[in-house]
């Protein structure tokens, strides 16, 4: 089933919590609805569902307008972040319990719903926990449990509002791993809620980047991640440094450094930040007049493949993260208070206060 909202706004008060949303989500397709606290996501996940209202806007699934449809005829599945299961039931009645309170009319026979339960538990892999109940489970089985209980209704849709927000970080790990793998063997279009940059990178086909109620980015994680379309977008997606200077006729000005933006040649004096990654930065020894600014390793973190380098700028006294492979590491032999040249392998440039103005250095 592919979903689509149009023009959805919604306020909760004075508060703005969907500013005028228009989304695809394509069909079979898994999406995450990525961003901080109170920027929509949620919201917009419920009045998809049909648990939310929107004050204007439309709900359409497989082209239908769904607005006005009940929760119950919208054949979506849910799934929240504390379970909900019932706990006075085992794990095999919870599966059932979507089934056996169907209209009657609808309801299978108890044979067909303890073959399709059994099938169930078979492909969330807990078919021997079925006589348990939730209390006896660890937090990944029973999110486990809640997502199979939401399938066994056949939803045409999967929407799920921070699965596994509960659970510590190794479970949330092999959990994402789990969903995305059975995504692939189901193909039910999904929509997941997350603040978890590296859950969303991970498990989605496409990610929505949300702000303060509006869309700041769609695209594939790859797309989101390489080619951030604002300084938001850039700096939510996982760590970053941060390069003040100036843009002058194609040419980015910052700690002694220069870095060709042939996009801003008739930009005149215009107060620019330069966007970096820690992995995008290269590490040499410190050579006087040598291309590259100036900074002193403060501390080094080198344990495993990579070392993480904290370094404090000369000109101004700014923290810079990188991120070079061990290896390079030894070579250079680097200890504390050691005197570097760090210089941007690829950067990209925002001039102020126009964010939408980008360039990309290579």
């Amino acid at each position: 089933m592919s979903i689509e909202v149009q023009n959805i706004n919604k306020r909760f008060g004075e508060f703005v919590a969907l500013n005028n949303i228009s989304l695809n989500f394509p069909a079979g397709e898994l999406t995450a609805l990525l961003g901080p606290s109170g920027c929509g996501k949620t919201t917009l996940l419920r009045i998809i569902a049909g648990l939310e209202t929107p004050d204007t806007g439309n709900v359409l699934l497989d082209g239908q307008d769904a607005s006005a449809r009940h929760v119950r005829e919208r054949q979506v599945g849910f799934v929240f972040q504390h379970y909900a299961l019932f706990k006075h039931m085992t794990v095999f009645e919870n599966i059932a319990f979507g089934l056996r309170v169907k209209r009657r009319s609808e309801r299978p026979p108890e044979a067909v719903i303890r073959e399709k339960v059994t099938k169930l538990l078979e492909l969330v892999q807990l078919d021997w926990l079925a006589d348990r109940y939730p209390p006896q489970l660890s937090g990944g089985q029973r999110q486990r449990i809640a997502l199979a209980r939401a399938l066994a209704v056949e939803p045409r849709v999967l929407l799920l509002d921070e699965p596994f927000g509960a659970l510590d970080a190794k479970v949330r790990k092999e959990l994402r791993r789990w969903l995305r793998r059975l995504h692939d063997e189901l193909h039910v279009t999904s929509i997941f809620v997350t603040h978890d940059q590296e859950e969303a990178l991970e498990v989605a086909d496409q990610i929505v980047l949300m702000n303060k109620g509006n869309v700041e980015q769609i695209g594939a994680p790859a797309d989101v991640y390489n080619r951030p379309a604002s300084p938001f977008v850039y700096g939510f997606l996982g760590n970053v440094n941060l390069f003040h200077g100036r843009v002058h006729e194609g040419v980015l000005e910052s700690g002694g450094a220069s870095f060709d933006a042939p996009d801003y040649a008739e930009a005149q004096d215009a107060k620019g930040i330069a966007y970096v990654r820690p992995h995008d930065i290269d590490i040499a020894p410190y050579a006087a007049g040598a291309d590259g600014i100036a900074v002193r390793l403060r501390r080094a973190h080198a344990i495993g493949p990579l070392a993480q380098l904290e370094l404090e700028r000369e000109d101004n006294r700014e923290l810079i993260e990188a991120v070079i492979p061990n290896e390079r590491f030894v070579q250079l032999g680097l200890k504390d208070g050691d005197m570097l040249l760090v210089r941007p392998k690829h950067l990209r440039v925002f001039v102020e206060p126009q964010a939408t103005l980008q360039q990309d250095i290579r």
